[in-house]
């Protein structure tokens, strides 16, 4: 979905924070690099290290995932981010 909301998002979200999970066959090193370039060139400032999912899927990735998101909201709604 990042590839496709790129250039819609160019002047709307310069500056924002941001993290992001990577779901990963292997080590997902290349798939991280990418986002990090991107990010970068908007400006988004990275507030939690990312989540890389690796090897094969296990429902421990939902829940992984679901409180990254959760720590992202709760610092949203104390203003510290």
């Amino acid at each position: 979905m990042f590839d496709r909301s790129y250039y819609p998002c160019l002047e709307k979200t310069q500056g924002l924070p941001f993290t992001f999970y990577v779901r990963a066959g292997h080590d997902g090193t290349g798939t991280r690099r990418a986002i990090e370039s991107i990010a970068t060139g908007l400006r988004w400032k990275l507030i939690q290290d990312p989540l890389v999912c690796r090897g094969e899927y296990t429902t421990e990735f939902e829940e992984q995932c679901r409180e990254l998101g959760m720590y992202v909201a709760a610092s949203l709604d104390a203003g510290l981010i």
